[in-house]
């Protein structure tokens, strides 16, 4: 059994009413990032943020800038409904917007998670509001779309011509940058990604895609990583939850799709799952670590 505390996949737990166990459990919660606008002539659009960020691991900061969060409490022989969320659609010729990612979370008797999903890049508008804000697109300086507490970080603003640059989505681990002001400059660089350990090694989760930049000069900002799109057009990485690259006469790249982590002592695991997640066993060399890439379940 883990040493008790936040460092542990578990506590001791104890007993609930009618002698159900319950024990501690360890998550790691993504949404889905946002996508990245479009442009229908060679100007910029800024890209999508990162989805919200949620962990109780080890001590590892949530998105951000917020403290861990406390563990689970599972009880014995009652469900736990996960959903991941998908990817915001990057814009289409023509679009105003690309569409915000969807949430991921884990549901079940006395436990409400969710992470929301990232904010889409603005066209001619600001950055929509996510776990972290989309970048802001062009005309009038738009800012970039908030940051949900907890959650992640603001996408930055974007130009204020239409041949400037557009702003880079905001991630888990920092802010999406501004766009060059400059005739033809580059888009901002997109939020950092942060990375997690939960899985057994580390990886990192919901960066912010880089803003689109103006006219000439092609390509997107620096990507945040964790899945963040990195060039024109770019989809975030699936179950990531990194944003999506803003596009450069084609679609803006699709926002990447969630994952939920759940992790537990081996003692605890109770083998029943539904929605085929990946359960890896002795992980650390006491741990289950169950990973959900699409809708599942698991029974405590």
């Amino acid at each position: 059994m883990p040493i008790i505390g936040s460092f542990g996949a578990g506590s001791k737990g104890g007993f609930g009413r009618g002698g159900a166990k319950i024990y501690g459990a360890s998550f790691l919660v993504v949404a889905g990032g946002g996508g990245g606008s479009n442009q229908q002539s060679p100007e910029a659009t800024a890209s999508g943020g990162g989805g919200g960020f949620r962990s109780s691991w080890n001590g590892e900061t949530s998105g951000g800038g917020a403290p861990a969060e406390s563990q689970i409490q599972l009880t014995a022989g009652k469900t736990y409904t996960v959903t991941i969320g998908g990817g915001g659609t990057g814009g289409s010729p023509g679009s105003t917007e690309a569409a915000s990612g969807n949430s991921s979370s884990i549901i079940g008797e006395g436990v409400s998670l969710t992470s929301i999903g990232g904010g889409g890049g603005g066209y001619n508008t600001v950055g929509l509001t996510g776990g972290s804000g989309g970048g802001g697109g062009r005309y009038g300086t738009p800012a970039g779309g908030a940051g949900t507490t907890g959650q992640g970080y603001p996408g930055g603003a974007g130009a204020n011509g239409s041949q400037e640059g557009c702003g880079g989505g905001g991630g888990s681990a920092g802010a999406g940058a501004q766009g060059s002001q400059s005739n033809n400059g580059p888009g901002g660089a997109g939020g950092a990604a942060r990375a997690s350990t939960i899985s057994g090694s580390s990886v990192d989760y919901a960066g912010g895609a880089g803003g689109g930049g103006g006219y000439q000069f092609g390509g997107c900002g620096p990507s945040g990583g964790g899945g963040g799109g990195g060039s024109h057009g770019a989809s975030g990485a699936a179950n990531r939850g990194g944003g999506g690259c803003s596009g450069f006469g084609n679609p803006g790249g699709s926002g990447g799709s969630g994952v939920v982590f759940i992790r537990i002592p081996d003692a605890d695991y109770s083998g029943t799952t539904t929605g085929s997640p990946t359960v890896t066993t002795g992980v650390d060399g006491t741990d289950t670590v169950i990973k959900f890439t699409g809708t599942g379940s698991y029974t405590a």
